[in-house]
């Protein structure tokens, strides 16, 4: 099965973005997520926020939940780790239930980017942060981003999708 262009799995990303009620994706692009952003700018019910920091991502995606807006933080795991105050501020100290989706870096490349270490901090970072997040590790499976959104969303709670990034 050929996988998706970027171009197609960037539309479909912001289709499902729209139908979860997501109205603001806040995001640093990556290689994997950047290609999507067009399709996120252009789509009609989605407003694409481009922030420079990753910690600013929260903040902004903060705010804009207290306004009544339902943000989505999207960015990298290694902007994960620089973004550990604003997050640790925003969903523990008030308590926002901002859910995100982050790009696992180098998850699939594994046995031709030995060493890379995303791949020890990712997940302990993410338990350590308290995040309920879910990894997704295959394109076919992006459908589980919607679900998990929704069981978070339900139980009033900051979670996450870890989409695993490269090529295997």
């Amino acid at each position: 099965m050929t996988e998706p262009s970027a171009a197609d799995m960037g539309r479909a990303i912001a289709d499902l973005f729209a139908a979860m009620g997501i109205t603001h994706v806040i995001s640093v692009p990556d290689s994997t997520i950047g290609p999507w952003h067009a399709a996120l700018d252009a789509h009609p019910s989605l407003r694409l926020v481009r922030v420079c920091r990753e910690g600013e991502a929260w903040a902004v995606a903060g705010g804009l939940h207290l306004g009544g807006a339902r943000p989505l933080v999207l960015i990298q795991c290694t902007g994960l780790f620089e973004s550990g105050d604003s997050l640790r501020n925003i969903v523990h100290d008030w308590k926002l239930p901002i859910f995100s989706v982050i790009g696992y870096r180098s998850y699939l490349n594994q046995s031709t980017l030995p060493g890379d270490t995303c791949l020890v901090f990712t997940e302990p970072v993410l338990s350590a942060w308290q995040i309920d997040w879910k990894l997704v590790t295959d394109t076919a499976d992006y459908g589980e981003i919607r679900t998990h959104y929704e069981r978070c969303r339900a139980a009033g709670i900051a979670g996450g999708i870890v989409v695993a990034e490269g090529r295997a």
